[in-house]
């Protein structure tokens, strides 16, 4: 029996719609600004995580900041997490290593990437500089979060702007990585950016 060629255009084209877009994004930051934490506040899966125990050989090396307190574990390799906006959009999370000593898997991390959130803790803006001139360097659309440890914000956005010469076109917003409204709207911030820096792409 022939097929019906519009049932089977039917078919197809509601299967295009029905299949979301899948989408890589990169939370990325110094040590210990939460983005661990930030994918595991998001992620509609359990997460995973590359955590290993701190242990005295980082003492004097990693300075955790805000976060020293809670803070006995780190990411070695990345965290990964997964996110369904609405019925058209998955954003899948990557979340890359803080501690220096870790930087050369970013650049397989960040392949294929629309964009990353780069975490920022205004307690120790020193550690912000790195990622922030990788993502620039690379040419890859980025937004600013600062995240707010313990719900405190500590400086202006426009301050931290100029402190950390972030560029004006450059989206800014606080975040509190351990919520997800809040994590949600940084990452539809980001999304949002990077389809404009596309579209002036062209």
């Amino acid at each position: 029996m022939v097929s019906n060629p519009s049932n089977t255009s039917q078919g197809a084209d509601a299967g295009v719609s029905s299949n979301p877009l899948p989408v890589k994004i990169i939370i990325s930051g110094g040590f210990a600004v939460g983005k661990t934490t930030f994918v595991g506040s998001i992620s509609e899966i359990a997460p995973l995580t590359t955590e290993a125990a701190m242990t005295s050989v980082s003492e004097g090396v990693d300075d955790a900041g805000s976060a020293a307190p809670t803070k006995t574990t780190t990411t070695v390799a990345m965290d990964f997490g997964r996110i369904t906006l609405g019925a058209d959009l998955i954003l899948y999370l990557f979340g890359t290593p803080g501690q220096e000593r870790f930087h050369f898997m970013w650049d397989d991390l960040v392949r294929g990437a629309i964009g990353s959130i780069v975490l920022v803790d205004t307690t120790r803006l020193a550690e912000c500089f790195p990622a922030i001139d990788y993502f620039e360097q690379l040419d890859v659309p980025f937004v600013v979060g600062v995240n707010c440890f313990h719900g405190e914000q500590h400086h202006d956005l426009e301050e931290v702007r100029e402190a950390l010469q972030v560029p004006a076109h450059v989206p800014m917003l606080t975040v509190d990585a351990r919520d997800r409204a809040s994590t949600k709207q940084a990452l539809l911030e980001l999304v949002q950016h990077a389809l404009l820096v596309a579209s002036q792409r062209g």
